[in-house]
């Protein structure tokens, strides 16, 4: 008698009852943050008489950072992918936060998104997979410089405390060594075939538990990926870097608005001190306890901000209406641009038919 394998298409038993139990600690973290944390800083009513305390020019000015934030990631995809229109970019970002916002694991499931939205509209995968790439690098480079550029302001008003110093090295660690994969990365080709063999031998033997066959190539994939990735970067280094500085400085300004239109003073938390519990909390998201950072986000704002000097009530106040903003608010319009997406054939063209430009040579 033969042993009967997993089906084909089915991830193994155990992957499965693994995804099963991080999906369930998931949704109890994001219970307890918000049945058990937000009640002992506000109620709902609370924040609803602060934001009816609100008047129209600050509802105004904050639905339009709010709607500015949201529009900012498109110029780094544009960036970072030859070719592709804002128009492009804005369906893409929208739909692809919105699937990370509302489904455990949503990373992976959006970056499956993002490949199968730019095929059809002719890209191929590794244009996609250069654009993720450097894309995802360089947010890495702005989540990581951050707390190191925060703990710098708040070095000349106070001096630095322990938490403060911990996030400021984790930024410092991070960032050198993100650079250093970088460089090691475009240093040569022969480089680059280097750490894709390690690589791929790293990712064999993740798949052999998994009792999946290895994986082949990876040497020549990162020596192609090199010869593009530097080509980029040696013509839009420094857009791509710009747009990556706006966006992630758009997202604070929406909570650096939040506080202020609902009540938490200058003098209570000063804008160094709010954007180092910003950076604090963007490194959390780095690793994704839950979906779009859900209940994380919520407790690292809230507890940094009222241990800097804000009004619990308050803080706990601007801090939802900054999320409803930036992580709610995207999900129903990314619902509406992936309906837009099914069903718009005017983008559609085969895969790998896109015009190539002088950033995505034939021969590479």
């Amino acid at each position: 008698m033969t042993a009967v394998g997993p089906v084909a298409g089915h991830p193994p038993r155990g992957l499965r009852w693994r995804r099963s139990l991080g999906s369930l600690l998931s949704v109890a973290l994001v219970v307890a943050v918000l049945a058990w944390f937000l009640p002992q800083f506000t109620s709902l009513s609370d924040v609803w008489a602060s934001v009816r305390g609100m008047t129209a020019v600050e509802v105004v000015v904050l639905l339009l950072a709010a709607g500015w934030n949201l529009a900012t990631y498109q110029f780094v995809l544009v960036a970072t992918m030859p070719g592709l229109t804002l128009r492009q970019a804005t369906v893409s970002s929208l739909t692809t936060t919105a699937v990370s916002n509302t489904v455990v694991g949503g990373a992976g499931l959006a970056l499956g998104l993002t490949y199968a939205m730019n095929s059809s509209w002719g890209f191929s995968r590794s244009r996609t997979s250069v654009s993720l790439l450097v894309s995802g690098l360089w947010n890495n480079f702005v989540k990581l410089g951050t707390p190191v550029l925060a703990l710098t302001l708040l070095a000349f008003s106070a001096p630095p405390t322990t938490g403060r110093l911990a996030a400021g090295l984790a930024g410092v660690a991070g960032l050198a060594g993100a650079v250093v994969v970088l460089g090691l990365l475009l240093r040569s080709r022969e480089t680059a075939a280097r750490i894709g063999t390690v690589a791929g031998r790293a990712a064999s033997a993740v798949l052999r538990l998994l009792h999946r066959p290895p994986v082949h190539g990876w040497e020549r994939a990162t020596s192609r990926f090199r010869d593009r990735t530097a080509l980029l970067l040696h013509a839009r280094w420094p857009g791509i870097t710009l747009a990556t500085v706006v966006s992630h400085l758009s997202l604070f300004l929406v909570l650096l608005l939040a506080l202020r239109f609902l009540g938490v003073s200058g003098s209570q938390v000063g804008w160094a001190e709010a954007l180092a519990v910003f950076a604090f909390a963007r490194l959390l998201t780095a690793v994704p306890f839950t979906p779009g950072g859900l209940g994380v986000v919520e407790l690292a704002l809230i507890t940094g901000l009222s241990a800097a000097g804000g009004a619990r009530a308050s803080v706990a106040a601007a801090v939802l209406v900054y999320r409803a903003l930036t992580y709610v608010l995207p999900i129903p319009l990314g619902l509406g641009s992936y309906v837009f997406w099914r069903r718009n054939r005017s983008w559609r063209r085969t895969p790998n038919s896109a015009p190539r430009t002088d950033l995505v040579p034939e021969t590479v």
